[in-house]
């Protein structure tokens, strides 16, 4: 381990729940940053009674999914409802440089701890509030999490089949997208107050962050008038373009050909049957106007192949292929096992667990695995003696 990591003298106090807060502050958390998250024995973390489960047996200290986005942080159950726990909370923000919470908007200001209160605490504080669609506007109050916003900003409506209801992506999915801009306007904040001295307020909206990603069908509406609409695995620039069902059980391999060259290279690839020299399929628009019957035989040639088998020959000719990997395949897989991806820390109830590691690798600094999980108020002691340095007899 590095000496100093890149936060090793930054403190949070972690108020933020679910995904797109702790996945946040997780970053802080694995560049070295202290980090105390604060839960409630009556109300935890929603991901804490969320499955998969370790052994299938639910407990708060046994769910994966909240394992996952809260390694290298420290866990403190507070009454908020009790005027001593808010007295303690302020003890924390005094102590803290960043505040992060991710409550519907009003919830804060209930406890007394709005950002202009907290200022009065400790002046330079950064303050971080990310929620469904920010805390202004005549939808601010408005509760839920990222799966409803799957809806709002547009995805579901893309994603399916086009004679079909639209579906969602896997899971909450702007809260995988929220946090790459909560972390940037962190750093940016802390970049500020090291020049001038003064904290500030990031407010940001999940709604908002995941509008960013349909940026391109966005544009097309904003010039052309023209609403995108599902279409399955196709897409309007390449043909074949889909996943390919494999040898072995479940087994798939998407291929993408976009250019006629390309669509040369994947004739060469299959062995240039009599089928790719259909004159249905010698142009683009006639692959495009005939895509079931092309897909078809694309399939025909894939089931006699294993997925690796099928992307090996794609990729060795310059055709775009790839795995369709499971939960398992990633688990093993090379590239990731290289870069350290999974790291593996022995967690008290979960046992041996694989937390996920960061996609950037700071030479100098990089992330590190300090410590899994926290259990529910695991570290109530640790905190208040060693953090904010109250007497044996205080604590108990």
């Amino acid at each position: 381990m590095t000496s100093k990591e890149v936060f090793h003298d930054l403190k949070v106090v972690d108020f933020t729940w679910a995904g797109a807060g702790p996945i946040t502050t997780k970053y802080l958390a694995d560049y070295g940053a202290t980090v105390v998250r604060i839960e409630s024995r009556s109300r935890p973390d929603l991901l804490r009674t969320t499955p998969p489960y370790k052994d299938g047996i639910p407990g708060v200290d046994r769910a994966a999914y909240f394992g996952i986005y809260n390694p290298n942080k420290y866990g403190m159950t507070i009454n908020m409802n009790h005027s001593q726990g808010i007295e303690l909370v302020k003890r924390l923000i005094a102590w803290a440089d960043v505040v992060a919470e991710s409550f519907t908007v009003g919830v804060m200001e209930k406890w007394g701890l709005s950002y202009e209160e907290i200022t009065k605490i400790k002046p330079d504080v950064i303050m971080i509030r990310t929620n469904m669609q920010g805390h202004t506007g005549p939808h601010c109050r408005l509760p839920g999490t990222g799966v409803n916003l799957v809806g709002i900003s547009g995805y579901a409506h893309l994603c399916g089949w086009p004679d079909r209801l639209p579906s969602n992506p896997y899971g909450p999915y702007t809260d995988t997208i929220a946090p790459r801009f909560g972390a940037a306007m962190l750093i940016a904040a802390l970049d500020y107050r090291r020049k001038t001295g003064k904290g500030q307020l990031i407010d940001v909206s999940q709604f908002e962050a995941g509008v960013n990603f349909i940026a391109p069908v966005m544009m097309d509406y904003f010039v052309n008038s023209r609403v995108t609409n599902r279409r399955g695995n196709y897409s309007p620039r390449a043909a074949p373009h889909n996943a390919y069902r494999c040898k072995g059980q479940d087994t798939w391999c998407v291929i993408a050909v976009f250019t006629e060259e390309e669509w040369k290279a994947f004739c060469e690839a299959v062995g240039s049957p009599d089928w790719t020299k259909d004159e249905r399929f010698s142009t683009f628009l006639g692959r495009k106007a005939h895509e079931p019957e092309l897909d078809c035989f694309v399939e025909e040639w894939t089931l006699n192949r294993t997925a690796e088998e099928v992307m090996a020959l794609m990729q060795a000719k310059g055709v775009a292929a790839g795995v369709v990997e499971t939960s398992a395949d990633l688990h093993r897989d090379p590239q990731l096992k290289h870069r350290n991806h999974f790291w593996v820390m022995d967690h008290r109830e979960l046992g041996p667990f694989s937390y996920f590691g960061q996609a950037a690798v700071l030479s100098g600094t990089p992330a590190q695995p300090r410590m899994p999980s926290p259990c529910l108020g695991e570290h109530n002691e640790h905190v208040c003696r060693e953090i904010l340095g109250m007497s044996e007899a205080e604590f108990d």
